[in-house]
């Protein structure tokens, strides 16, 4: 409850602000709601990055594999390095000829894009086989995986999951690259 101000405060209160002039302002801009910003013209996605761009003759293969897009954050490398991103499908593809091994990894990713696979394992094997002892198919990977649109990143599995001889491939999430294309 309210305590009641008795006349004698308010006359003094009175008698304090007589000479008072109110302030002059400027009143406030009304709200403007800003304009939604530009978008950068994209090129469409398409399935591979034309022939032209990359030779696979000026490739160099190390014993570990690394590759990354730009855009895919440090964190997200590092977890795939490190085999903590789940895998939820893999190929084996060591013992195959490279058009067969070709035209299974596009079946491949085709399948994991439909399944809509985040991360994948892709077994080529180390060459032990091969002829002068070289990694075929690690070199056919390293070259055909950096053309696909869909890979984000690849590199050489831990020791426990092929090492040298296997890698994980992080792919594009679908949902968000639908989703972007119509927004």
């Amino acid at each position: 409850m309210k305590k009641p101000v008795q006349e004698a405060d308010l006359e003094l209160f009175r008698q304090a602000v007589d000479d008072a002039q109110p302030l002059e302002y400027e009143a406030p801009v009304a709200y403007r709601e800003r304009p939604p910003p530009i978008p950068r013209p994209r090129e469409p996605e398409a399935e591979e990055a034309p022939a032209g761009s990359l030779s696979e003759h000026e490739l160099d293969t190390p014993d570990y594999l690394l590759y990354v897009r730009p855009g895919v954050q440090h964190r997200v490398l590092g977890e795939l390095q490190r085999g903590q991103i789940p895998v939820d499908l893999e190929l084996d593809l060591h013992g195959l000829t490279s058009a067969y091994a070709e035209a299974t990894l596009r079946e491949f990713l085709a399948d994991c894009r439909l399944r809509r696979v985040r991360c994948a394992r892709i077994i080529h094997g180390k060459g032990s086989r091969s002829p002068d002892r070289q990694p075929v198919l690690k070199r056919k990977l390293n070259y055909w995986l950096r053309l696909r649109a869909e890979v984000l990143a690849f590199c050489s599995t831990p020791n426990r999951d092929g090492g040298t001889g296997a890698l994980y491939v992080l792919l594009r999430n679908p949902a968000k690259s639908q989703r972007r294309r119509r927004g």
